[in-house]
């Protein structure tokens, strides 16, 4: 199963020192039962197209948490068996979970099939979005316009190997 799971540069900086996803219990998303009903889509890739987007609002999430990161949304594809994903069944219906899962144990990077990180550009988009995101959760139309600023940059797709030149 591919799971996405959100990072930060320092964040995948410190998986890439570690070699591992983790610890556990390491929150990600997927292409969930709920997710296939709000997106209502049949077709595979855009589904975990939808997936990888929620991962990126999570990596959004956890910019604004951490002021000192560099400002470009992280997100880590890996597979693992579907015995390792476990969804919160009291939140199943809560729109801001869809797509939501949990990882029982921590992954090897080994599994990792890419990363995606925005490009430079969005830099300013996605600190604007951080920035906005509380206001954005409390109803502001405004912030959310912001927030959804972000969306506009599409997640650059890169090989594991790769990862020691993004944390550069």
């Amino acid at each position: 199963m591919r799971v996405y799971v959100p990072l930060t540069l320092p964040g995948l900086a410190e998986v890439h020192k570690a070699g591992a996803l983790g610890p556990a219990p390491l929150d990600a998303y997927a292409v969930t039962p709920a997710l296939r009903e709000w997106y209502r889509s049949d077709d595979v890739e855009e589904l975990e197209y939808a997936a990888l987007g929620r991962a990126a609002e999570g990596s959004l999430r956890m910019l604004a948490a951490d002021p000192e990161a560099p400002r470009r949304r992280v997100v880590v594809a890996v597979d693992v068996p579907e015995g390792a994903v476990v969804t919160d069944p009291e939140r199943g219906l809560d729109q801001a979970a869809y797509g939501e899962v949990r990882l029982s144990e921590a992954v090897p990077l080994s599994k990792a099939a890419a990363v995606h990180v925005d490009a430079g550009d969005a830099e300013e988009d996605v600190a604007a979005a951080a920035a906005a995101l509380g206001a954005a959760d409390r109803g502001d139309d405004n912030a959310r316009f912001t927030v959804d600023g972000a969306e506009d940059h599409d997640l650059m797709w890169f090989g594991v190997q790769e990862i020691p030149n993004l944390i550069q």
